[in-house]
Parts: C-alpha cells; structure tokens; sequence
C-alpha cells in the first residue's frame, strides 16, 4: 500500500474533532496557558539529562567495584528513556518550546542516547501518528515477524509464545536501533521519498546517522572500556544492561498503549481508503493509562495520557492530564470510546493477554472491532 494512497474518512464524526479543537484553545485562552513546557519542564530536563551524564561520569572515575559500576549503568539506562520519554519526545515534536531551534537543539538528545533524530521524526511522528496501527504503516507494530502485534500479520508457530518472550526482545530496542534498525530505516525512507518531509538527502542524512553512532560507540562502549577503573568486561555488561533497561522501559509504555484488546487496528480497503476519520481512528486504537499515578507521568512525560498526546501532538506533555477531562467529556458527547485503564499493571495484563490471543488465534478474540 503506497502511503499517499491511504485515505481517512471525511464523514465518519469529523465534526468531534473540530469542536475538541475549539475547546482545548478555549481553555489555553481562557486560563492564558502556553501550549508549550513551563518551568517545570526545564526542571525534568535537567534531572532527566543528569540522571543519564552522572552516573556515566561517576563510571569513568570512580566506580571500581562492579556491583557499583554495574548500578550506575542501570541507572543510566533510567536515565536514558527518561531522556527519550519525558525530553526528546515533546522536542521532535515542536511541542517542548515555541522557538524552534531549543526543540531542534533537544531533539539531538536522540542521537545522544544512540538513536537517530530524524528517523525519529519520520517513524513517530509521520507515520506512527499518521497511520496508527495500520499494518504495513506503523512501524510500532512491525518487527519482521519476530512478534504479532496485529490480526492482520501472518501468524507463526513460534508466535505462540511471544507472550512470553515478548518482554526480552523489548529490552532490545534501542539495542537494534543502534546496530541495524537506523540504517535499514534510512534506506526504506529514501524510497519511500520521507526523507523530503524532513529537507534532508539521503547522502546528508546517512552520514549524520553514521557519525553520530561512531561518536556515540566511542563515548559510551570505547571510553569506559579504556578509563574507567572497574574491569573492561564490566563497562561492556553494563551498557548492554543499560540498553536493556532503555529499551524494555520504552517498549513497555508504547505498547501498552496501542496493542491492547480495545484497539481495532483498521484495515484500508483496496482504495486505500479508511472507514474512520483520522482523529477517531486515534480513538479507537490508542488508550490511556494509570491517569492517577502522579510519579509514573511524570517520568514517562505524560505518556499514560496517551489518547490526548495523539489527539494534540503538538501540545507539551504537561498539559495532557487538565485537557484529558476535555477530550474524554467531548469523545462521551459524540458516542466515541475513550479508553483508559485504572492502572499500568492493568494496561500490562491485558497487553499480555493479547499477544497471547494473537499467537494463538488467527482472528484473536478479544480485539474490538
């Protein structure tokens, strides 16, 4: 299916985004908000960022003992999706500051942490966003076959087990975004002619991908190897665990969010054309979580708010949880689902009893349709 071919409806309740629209500006008028972060953003970049530098600094200098090198690099890796979380994310999507070159700026962090900015950029925000969980689209639910996250995938033999396997391959994530998955995306984007969405060529950006990855193998696996006082085999174990710790953390809170039983994960027709229109296609294929849980929403950047963060992308994080009272009042009025689970765990369990369902069964009861 060729991307510019996928239609959404243009009479399927399009009139409920218009009016959530008008009253999300309402209440940044009328409370005289900026869309965009405050100061407490600045506070969570700053711990997020240092969260990840000091333990790495601490592992250069000090840390001889390898119970102690191997906690900071754990650590790290906290740091390292709070980074990706809560800081990177709002950035490349414009919605962390209204002067462009501060989300430019933080939207490097990406590459700080071993990733690409601009696949970033294409994957989430033009595609994930776009087309959420339209197979052959969203890349969220495509792992070469490795997991089924959608009916409308080929089931294997092996997927039988991918509930319980699922939760070692999402600890590497980040791993496979640094040694394969940038350089394969890069060349699928150049053919798919994304990389014009983002004013880049493909001789630019490659290279940008490849120095930065050097620069970032040299830092965080060469360095410590070299420097640090604990042994080298240390330094190597503990940034895969570091890895680990990003990967699985990030995986977990986009899943949770997307490959549930509430999602319905539509399918175009031969003309492309989907029978939803975008922003309910939004509704009916990504759900909240934990709204209450003060502590997780502030390391995941308001990420459990995952309905109003696809609804409004370009509205900072910190908003999500006073708008949400909005979105769910407007979605109610126009007879549209609104999902949110009272708990992550909750989220978790029923993730879990999906991937189950979809290694099992070609249709996977339990999905909403």
């Amino acid at each position: 299916m060729n991307i510019r071919s996928i239609k959404f409806s243009q009479d399927h309740n399009v009139e409920f985004y218009k009016e959530l629209k008008k009253r999300v500006n309402t209440y940044f008028k009328t409370n005289q908000l900026s869309k965009f972060g405050n100061t407490n953003m600045v506070v969570k970049t700053i711990f997020m960022v240092a969260l990840y530098i000091v333990p790495y600094v601490l592992i250069l200098t000090i840390a001889e003992q390898a119970w102690f090198a191997l906690l900071l690099w754990a650590v790290a890796g906290f740091g390292m999706a709070g980074i990706g979380l809560s800081v990177m994310h709002d950035a490349n999507h414009g919605s962390y500051s209204k002067y462009g070159f501060i989300n430019k700026s933080l939207g490097y962090l990406a590459n700080m942490v071993g990733g690409s900015d601009l696949n970033w950029r294409i994957q989430h925000n033009v595609l994930h966003h776009t087309y959420t969980n339209v197979d052959g689209m969203d890349e969220d639910i495509d792992v070469d076959g490795l997991m089924r996250f959608s009916p409308n995938q080929k089931r294997l033999k092996a997927h039988r087990y991918q509930h319980v396997y699922a939760w070692f391959l999402y600890g590497l994530l980040t791993i496979n975004w640094f040694f394969r998955k940038d350089y394969q995306q890069i060349s699928r984007y150049k053919k798919m002619g994304l990389l014009a969405t983002q004013n880049i060529s493909f001789r630019r950006a490659l290279s940008i991908i490849v120095f930065t990855k050097l620069l970032y193998a040299f830092l965080m696996i060469a360095l410590p190897i070299w420097v640090a006082p604990s042994a080298w085999y240390i330094s190597l174990i503990g940034f895969f665990l570091m890895q680990f710790i990003a990967g699985f953390v990030l995986s977990v809170i986009f899943q949770s969010a997307h490959v549930v039983p509430s999602s319905n994960f539509p399918t175009p027709n031969e003309s492309g054309d989907i029978h939803a229109d975008w922003a309910v296609n939004q509704l009916y294929n990504t759900a909240n979580f934990a709204p209450k849980a003060r502590i997780l929403s502030w390391y995941v950047g308001g990420l459990n708010f995952q309905v109003e963060h696809h609804l409004f992308p370009n509205i900072c994080h910190v908003h999500y949880k006073d708008i949400s009272k909005i979105v769910k009042q407007t979605a109610i009025e126009y007879n549209l689902p609104y999902y949110s689970y009272a708990t992550f765990f909750g989220a978790i369990k029923d993730h879990t009893k999906l991937l189950k369902n979809l290694g099992k069964y070609d249709n996977a009861p339990g999905i909403h349709h």
